[in-house]
């Protein structure tokens, strides 16, 4: 609080300053402290669980881009083929003077769509690769989510237990908010 009367303050700051102050009784500041760290803790899984979905988004995106390069290649090895059909179907049908350029072709063609195949293979397994860990990171996502969910709850409970003055719903907040936590462990262990 400024000399003049005037204070800015978060939202549970004003909790903490009477708790520190010893304004209230053990049990208001108990819950009081016990609210601010479990919000504060709760900003915090928010946060992972925007970026674990973000991460999860931008894995999606990458799978994409390397389906479509490889759909791409895929394509071109059609063309390919296309290409080597018909200097086989001009090998057969050629004189005896042409027949070596076009076994020549042919084989080119053979060499250029195995590289090609080469190139469409690895980037299929990239695509995968990015699925994969989209797929990790919005597991991860959902157990942040859950965790903050859990914690929203503790906080709720923080809310009754100051209104009610009940000791069971104070068991139930401190339960919960450990639940939550032990949640936010798991995503943390990617479990």
């Amino acid at each position: 609080m400024s000399e003049h009367g005037f204070h800015v303050h978060g939202p549970h700051d004003h909790a903490l300053e009477h708790a520190a102050q010893g304004h209230g009784n053990s049990f208001t500041n108990k819950i009081a402290m016990f609210t601010a760290i479990i919000a504060t803790v709760g900003a915090i899984f928010g946060y992972m669980g925007g970026a674990t979905q973000a991460n999860a988004g931008l894995y999606k995106n990458d799978a994409a881009i390397k389906k479509t390069e490889a759909s791409n290649q895929w394509n071109y090895y059609q063309a390919k083929s296309s290409k080597q059909n018909l200097m086989e179907l001009a090998l057969e049908l050629a004189p005896a003077t042409k027949k070596d350029f076009y076994a020549e072709e042919i084989k080119r063609y053979k060499a250029e769509k195995a590289d090609i195949k080469t190139g469409a293979e690895k980037l299929e397994a990239q695509a995968k690769a990015f699925d994969e860990m989209s797929d990790t990171q919005m597991h991860q996502h959902h157990r942040w989510a859950q965790a903050t969910t859990v914690l929203q709850v503790a906080i709720a409970l923080a809310a009754i237990a100051l209104l009610t003055r009940k000791v069971w719903v104070e068991y139930a907040m401190f339960g919960t908010g450990a639940l939550g936590v032990a949640v936010g462990i798991l995503a943390t262990l990617h479990i």
